[in-house]
C-alpha cells in the first residue's frame, strides 16, 4: 500500500467535509461503503459534543487531525490489499466488526490460537475468513502454505477441498432443478440406464455359523435424484463401508485406492465410473437409511448426462462465473499451482504420510463429490450467497424457495441413519441432512455454539465452512490436515467466532 502523508490532506481541501475529500484521495471503491465504515468508527472514536466534530462542520484543526487518523485508520484495514490476494474486486464487502455485533479483540483470539498451534507444529497452516450481516470482517492467513518450501500461507492459497465438492455440486443440480432440466422424483436411470436394476448386499446373521452372512435382493424402487442429494441411495464408500460385499466390489471396480491417496477416484473416465458403479450391489435399499456416500459423484454424472456437459462446464456456467469464483476448478493449472496448500509430510498424532490429490492435472472425469478445489475468498462468496437466500451481488442463483428447500430435513424420522450426518467428521450428534448439507435440528444438543437452522459441511482434508441464517453468519476455514486433529480444529474455529459475537 502507498502511504500518504498527512500533510496531503492538512494543505488540501481543508474546506471540505472529510469524508467527500478523502474518497477522492484514495480513489478506492466501493467509495460510499468506505466513508459510511469511515463515519461509524469516528463516531464510535471520538463521540465529541461540539459542532465542529460534526460532518457539516469539522472547523477545528484537531478535530480534522482526530477524524482523518481515524479514517485513515480504516484505510489501511479496508484498503490495503493482502499478501498475494488479487485485487479483483471478489472479495465481500468489508467492515468493523463492532458495525455488524463483532468484537475485533475477541476475534483477535482466532489468529493467537491458531498461530500457537502452528508454531507447535500440529497444524500447516490455515486460512479464516468471517462474514456476518453480508460484510466480512475477519480473514487471516496463518503458518504456511507449504512448509517444506518456507512458503507462508496467503489468503489466496488454494486447498483441496474434498467433501466440500459436495455443496458446490448440489447447489448446481438445484439450478437444474429450477430451469426444468431435472426433477428431486427422477430415477436416475433416466439419465443413467445402466442404474435401472439395482441388488442389494443385505446382512443377516446366521445363527447356526453365529457369523454375518449377505444375501442379494432385488433393490425395492429405483435410486431418485433426492437420494443422491441426501445420501439416501444406498450408495457408499468402498473406504467407509463395513458391508464385505459392497467393499469388495468397489475394490474390484477400482473405487478403493490400493496406493496413493484415498477417496481419488478421477482416474477412470466417466463412462467407467457409471458402467463399474453400476455392477456393484448397494449397501442399503435406496430411501431407507442415510449413508455417506460417492453418490454426488454419481449426482454429477447426471448432470452431464441431463445438459449434454462435462461438469466442470456446468459448474463453471452455473456458479463459478456468475460468483466470480475464479481459483475454484477440478484442477489446478500450472500460472497458479504455487499457490496450491500442501500438508504437513508426516500427521503429527500418527505420524503416518499425508498423502492428498494431484491437482497439477485434468482429471478423466470430474469428482463432484470431492475433486474441486478453491480459495476461502471464492468458497465465502459462495456460503454468502446461500446466506442472501440465493443471490450475492445483484445476481440471482437460486430461488430462497430453493434454498429452503435444500436446508429443511430431508430425513425426517422415517429414514434411519447408520451414522448420524456430522457425528463422525465433528464429533457431536444434533443434525440431519438436507440436500447437500448437514442441518442443525435445534440449539441445544450438539456440543458447541450454533442455532437450529444452521447448515454446513466438512472437508476430509480438515476444511469447513457453517452458515448461520439467525446469526447472519457465513464462516470459511480452510486448511490441509487430514490427520484426527481435523474435527478439534472445526470445533475450535465454530466456538472462536461465536465467543466474539456481541450483539
Amino acid at each position: 500500500m502507498q502511504f500518504i502523508p498527512m500533510e496531503t490532506f492538512a494543505c488540501k481541501g481543508a474546506s471540505q467535509a472529510p469524508f467527500s475529500y478523502l474518497s477522492k484521495a484514495l480513489f478506492h471503491p466501493p467509495i460510499q461503503e468506505f466513508v459510511d465504515q469511515c463515519k461509524f468508527l469516528c463516531k464510535r472514536l471520538h463521540p465529541l459534543t461540539s459542532r465542529e466534530a460534526t460532518l457539516n462542520g469539522w472547523q477545528s484543526t484537531r478535530t480534522r487531525r482526530v477524524t482523518l487518523a481515524a479514517m485513515l485508520s480504516v484505510a489501511t484495514v479496508l484498503i490495503a490489499p493482502q499478501v498475494g490476494h488479487a485485487d479483483n474486486g471478489q472479495d465481500l464487502a468489508k467492515a468493523p466488526p463492532e458495525q455488524v455485533g463483532m468484537s475485533t479483540q475477541r476475534l483477535a483470539r482466532i489468529s493467537a490460537i491458531f498461530k500457537r498451534d502452528v508454531d507447535q507444529g500440529k497444524l500447516p497452516g490455515a486460512v479464516m475468513m468471517v462474514a456476518r450481516k453480508g460484510k466480512l470482517v475477519f480473514a487471516e492467513a496463518v503458518g504456511f502454505q507449504d512448509k517444506n518450501a518456507a512458503r507462508p500461507m496467503s489468503l489466496n492459497s488454494i486447498f483441496r477441498v474434498y467433501s466440500m465438492s459436495k455443496s458446490l455440486t448440489s447447489v448446481a443440480a438445484m439450478t437444474l432443478v429450477e430451469d426444468g432440466t431435472i426433477q428431486l422424483a427422477d430415477p436416475i436411470s433416466k439419465y443413467l440406464p445402466a442404474f435401472k436394476r439395482m441388488v442389494v448386499s443385505v446382512p443377516k446373521i446366521d445363527p447356526a455359523l453365529v457369523r454375518l452372512t449377505y444375501t442379494m435382493v432385488p433393490a425395492e424402487r429405483e435410486i431418485t435424484i433426492q437420494d443422491l442429494l441426501r445420501h439416501t441411495a444406498g450408495l457408499a464408500y468402498g473406504e467407509l463401508t463395513t458391508n464385505t460385499p459392497v467393499r469388495d466390489a468397489y475394490v474390484k471396480a477400482g473405487f478403493v485406492a490400493q496406493s496413493g491417496p484415498d477417496f481419488d477416484i478421477r482416474g477412470m473416465t466417466a463412462d467407467e465410473q457409471v458402467e463399474r458403479l453400476s455392477k456393484a450391489p448397494l449397501a442399503t435399499q435406496p430411501g431407507a437409511m442415510w449413508e455417506y456416500s460417492i453418490a454426488v459423484d454419481v449426482l454429477g454424472r447426471v448432470l452431464e448426462a441431463a445438459t449434454g456437459k462435462r461438469l466442470s462446464e456446468v459448474l463453471d456456467e452455473r456458479l463459478f462465473k456468475p460468483l466470480k469464483m475464479a481459483d475454484t476448478s477440478f484442477w489446478v493449472p500450472k500460472n497458479k499451482i504455487d499457490q496450491l496448500a500442501q500438508p504437513l509430510p508426516v500427521d503429527p498424532i500418527t505420524g503416518l504420510p499425508n498423502i492428498l490429490f494431484d491437482m497439477s492435472t485434468p482429471p478423466k472425469n470430474d469428482s463432484g463429490g470431492a475433486g474441486i478445489a478453491s480459495t476461502a475468498t471464492d468458497y465465502l462468496r459462495f456460503a454468502q450467497m446461500l446466506l442472501n437466500k440465493g443471490q450475492l451481488d445483484g445476481m440471482r442463483l437460486l430461488s430462497p424457495t430453493t434454498v429452503r428447500l435444500m436446508t429443511a430435513d430431508h430425513l425426517g424420522t422415517r429414514i434411519d441413519d447408520m451414522v448420524a450426518p456430522v457425528t463422525a467428521l465433528l464429533g457431536t450428534p444434533g443434525y440431519t441432512f438436507g440436500l447437500g448439507f448437514a442441518v442443525r435440528r435445534s440449539d441445544g444438543i450438539v456440543g458447541e455454539p450454533g442455532s437450529s437452522g444452521e447448515f454446513l459441511w466438512t472437508s476430509f482434508a480438515g476444511s469447513f465452512f457453517w452458515i448461520d441464517p439467525k446469526e447472519q453468519i457465513a464462516a470459511v476455514y480452510m486448511t490441509q490436515s487430514p490427520g484426527p486433529l481435523r474435527g478439534h480444529y472445526r470445533r475450535l474455529f465454530k466456538q472462536l467466532v461465536y465467543q466474539a459475537v456481541v450483539d
